[in-house]
């Protein structure tokens, strides 16, 4: 809960600060979107570790609303095997035009696979922010929330058994 409310309170100094900033900065519609960001672990020996990475590409319907695929790689080198596992999603996040700041809340919905995981369902909600360092270049911070199922009934019986992804990293606009 602490999470929610550190997110809530950040966006809205965030809303208040920016409130009437420079407006050049980010897209329009038609406008579109790629991001990329990237994560990764070792241990102390750096004989094993686990590689991710995170790929986005969309187009804006609106100037606030966004609809983007976003496609998730991991790799894990673990003592006795290398397995992978990756994550598909469409994505419809809203955007507000702060200036340079730009909050967002949105939904996600698709499937992952691969080694290690289950292959199913994936959907559930996302927060995040952008801040816009040029023009058309941003960093970003996007806090998902997945629940997995295997069919529609299994929805509502598996929201609460979900887990957080964050994401950090890079975004340009074209």
């Amino acid at each position: 809960m602490k999470i929610y409310f550190s997110i809530f309170l950040f966006l809205s100094c965030v809303s208040f600060s920016s409130y009437g900033a420079n407006g050049d900065y980010g897209p329009v519609k038609g406008d579109r979107e790629f991001t990329l960001s990237g994560s990764g672990t070792s241990n102390n020996d750096f004989d094993r570790g686990t590689l991710g990475l995170s790929a986005s590409y969309g187009s804006y319907l609106t100037d606030n609303w966004l609809m983007s695929i976003r496609q998730g790689l991991n790799f894990a080198d673990l003592a006795n095997d290398n397995i992978w596992n990756g994550s598909t999603r469409l994505v419809f996040d809203y955007h507000w035009n702060l200036g340079k700041w730009r909050p967002l809340v949105g939904l996600q919905a698709g499937a992952i696979y691969g080694d290690g995981v289950q292959d199913t369902g994936v959907a559930g909600p996302e927060v995040g922010v952008k801040y816009y360092a040029k023009p058309d270049t941003f960093i970003y911070f996007i806090e998902e929330y997945r629940f997995f199922f295997e069919d529609t009934e299994d929805v509502n019986d598996n929201f609460d058994d979900g887990a957080f992804v964050h994401n950090i990293g890079v975004g340009f606009n074209f």
